[in-house]
């Protein structure tokens, strides 16, 4: 018989979109001080927080998943694959930390996010002749700001 701790319950996961969402035991915390004035305050306490998953090593990704998120969020994955947000906004730890889950879910859902294909269209005749109507009035009025020459004094 199954007890009620022994598989996450849903309240517990990190909820990305409808097809994911990942265990908090995925998520890594490091704690550190903040940077910036603060006094006492910031020279003693650990506030920044920087959350790390490991994307090529999570069991919660499938390889579709795990390739474009390594694809598209480059820029915030390191040599292993870990990915890495950083947050010190608020004072206090935790407002950092649900800082940092926020951003790490919406970074994350919106990399997975299928992006539509465009379809190439053309210009309709309209719309060219418009585009070509607009370049003989410019030219016109490039004409009549023309200097006079000198044949036309006579």
């Amino acid at each position: 018989m199954l007890e009620m701790n022994d598989s996450p319950q849903p309240a517990d996961l990190v909820v990305i979109s409808a097809e994911l969402a990942i265990p908090p035991a995925e998520l890594h915390f490091r704690f550190s001080r903040s940077g910036g004035p603060g006094g006492q305050h910031v020279n003693r306490s650990e506030t920044r927080v920087e959350l790390l998953f490991d994307v090529a090593g999570s069991p919660s990704l499938n390889e579709a998943q795990r390739g474009r998120l390594l694809r598209r969020l480059a820029g915030y994955i390191d040599g292993e694959g870990v990915l890495h947000i950083v947050s010190s906004v608020t004072r206090s730890q935790a407002g950092n930390r649900a800082d940092a889950v926020a951003r790490f879910q919406a970074l994350v859902a919106a990399a997975l996010r299928q992006r539509k294909r465009r379809v190439a269209t053309r210009p309709t005749g309209a719309s060219r002749e418009r585009r070509l109507a607009g370049k003989r009035q410019r030219g016109q009025v490039k004409r009549t700001r023309r200097g006079v020459g000198r044949g036309d004094y006579e």
